[in-house]
């Protein structure tokens, strides 16, 4: 009976066993971690639901109400110590088991953790994150200078690494589950489609100007069909046939920024490919062909040789190259023309015409 009397509350409700009040009114609870043996212990200004929250505290729940779900974890198999894992910790544990992922994918994979390294938001347990919270992770990170397509790609590591979590019976909910449109402005730059007109203009300016005509080819080639930028600068003389006016897609030569280039597949069955020429085509690369200066030392990367597009060093020119020949040239021609094209990026250069390549496999 004295245990019972010295167990109640300021309001004199009677405490319930592991439930005390401390000196500052708080409630507290006194719990066994199952997965470490622990003690552990959780807080409330309010002992039941409907008790009131003192004036400038935080509003939570109320002591007894947290102990249901602590029993209701208890019954479900949640573990406490797995949930105790910081976003960090959990991201790092989700990308230890993509094992069989591509150069590109581990390196967007390290900026990541790069970013949940130097952000408070990574040291937060995952049991304490709130979809509330996620979103006002993300808000912030745009208002610090971050892109939308920045953003949703790092959102892209977190939302499988908190439903890996879920699956794993770590928390009950995934706080990514949430469409990033409908929380972030969209900033991703819109291209304006070149007219028919702009193109030929731009790219007669190519061809006519001292500096820019030597990659005129590169850059037809690109236009007129669908290439991704990786996979002309992956292209071998033997994937040109002249005789069959054809050219065989079935790799991409990819470099990472600090990393050496490497050859990769396409992505899909889909991408592997054998593109027809239009007779501009087939012309522009028996130009191609014809004026390639076979270098003293072919380069081979990842058993591949013999590529056709090469820097002055004699080096298979990579997307990077190809992105800065885009930029100036645009530039240049803006500044004597004194129009305004559109950004024009090789990705770019082939998006209208591998769209008509899609429209004419239905055909």
């Amino acid at each position: 009976m004295a245990d019972s009397i010295k167990r109640k509350d300021n309001k004199g409700r009677i405490l319930r066993e592991n439930e005390q009040q401390r000196a500052d009114g708080r409630y507290m609870y006194t719990y066994k971690d199952p997965t470490t043996g622990k003690k552990a212990y959780i807080y409330s200004w309010k002992l039941e639901r409907n008790d009131k929250t003192p004036a400038g505290k935080k509003i939570d729940l109320s002591l007894r109400e947290k102990e249901k779900l602590i029993e209701k974890d208890l019954r479900e198999g949640i573990s406490y110590k797995a949930g105790g894992l910081t976003v960090l910790e959990l991201v790092e544990r989700y990308i230890s088991i993509k094992t069989k992922v591509r150069p590109t994918t581990r390196a967007g994979y390290k900026t990541v953790i790069n970013v949940l390294r130097e952000d408070a938001f990574g040291k937060k347990k995952i049991s304490d994150i709130k979809t509330s919270e996620a979103k006002m992770w993300l808000i912030g990170l745009q208002d610090g200078g971050r892109s939308y397509s920045s953003i949703h790609s790092i959102r892209g590591v977190v939302r499988p690494a908190f439903a890996m979590a879920v699956e794993d019976d770590l928390i009950r909910k995934n706080p990514f589950d949430f469409e990033l449109a409908k929380v972030l402005i969209n900033d991703s730059v819109k291209r304006d489609a070149l007219t028919p007109k702009q193109e030929r203009d731009f790219l007669k300016f190519i061809k006519e100007d001292e500096h820019f005509s030597q990659f005129y080819d590169g850059m037809f080639i690109l236009f007129k069909t669908g290439l991704r930028i990786s996979e002309l600068c992956g292209l071998t003389i033997r994937d040109i046939d002249l005789q069959e006016r054809t050219i065989n897609v079935y790799k991409q030569l990819q470099y990472t920024g600090g990393k050496k280039a490497y050859i990769e597949q396409t992505k899909t069955d889909a991408g592997t490919r054998v593109l027809p020429m239009s007779d501009e085509v087939y012309e522009a690369f028996k130009r191609v062909i014809s004026g390639r200066k076979k270098p003293r030392v072919e380069q081979m990367i990842d058993g591949v040789s013999g590529f056709l597009f090469l820097d002055k060093k004699g080096k298979p020119m990579v997307a990077y190259h190809w992105e800065k020949k885009f930029q100036h040239s645009v530039e240049k021609y803006n500044k004597i023309y004194k129009v305004e094209l559109p950004k024009i990026t090789p990705m770019y250069a082939g998006i209208l015409i591998a769209r008509t390549w899609q429209s004419l496999a239905y055909l």
